[in-house]
């Protein structure tokens, strides 16, 4: 099974950004953690600041892979096309905000992503990555 992690602008200060809100671990100290609690998953792991990279990896990947977890940062709130993206791709896609995106500035409420994705987990910090990983899994040994 493969799984890919994409996560979009700003998610590679993990660990130094505004650490009250995302917490002091570096995203690649957390992905060595994720791979031994799922020895079954092929990682793909991908980052970038730019919105059309972002769109060109999920057109590439979007094909191949069992799940996708997403989390597209700033881009949730203003990327029209980064939603057509993943309505326009056959790999699922779960949105993840490591933070509570309801919970902050009114502008973060609106995503153009969560409509075209399977699903979406707010709020509950890196956990969310780990939960979104796990419904993947699960739902492949569903058949």
């Amino acid at each position: 099974m493969k799984i890919a992690i994409i996560n979009g602008p700003n998610l590679n200060l993990l660990g130094k950004r505004e650490t009250n809100i995302y917490g002091n671990v570096p995203f690649e100290v957390f992905l060595e953690q994720l791979k031994l609690a799922f020895p079954s998953v092929a990682f793909h792991y991908y980052q970038s600041n730019v919105e059309g990279e972002l769109i060109n990896e999920l057109q590439r990947i979007g094909f191949d892979y069992s799940g996708i977890v997403l989390n597209p940062g700033g881009y949730t709130h203003t990327s029209v096309a980064l939603g057509d993206a993943i309505a326009s791709i056959k790999t699922p896609v779960i949105e993840v905000h490591i933070s509570n995106v309801h919970a902050r500035e009114e502008f973060r409420k609106l995503s153009h992503v969560s409509g075209k994705a399977a699903g979406s987990i707010f709020g509950l910090g890196l956990k969310g990555y780990e939960l979104a990983v796990k419904w993947f899994v699960d739902k492949t040994s569903e058949g």
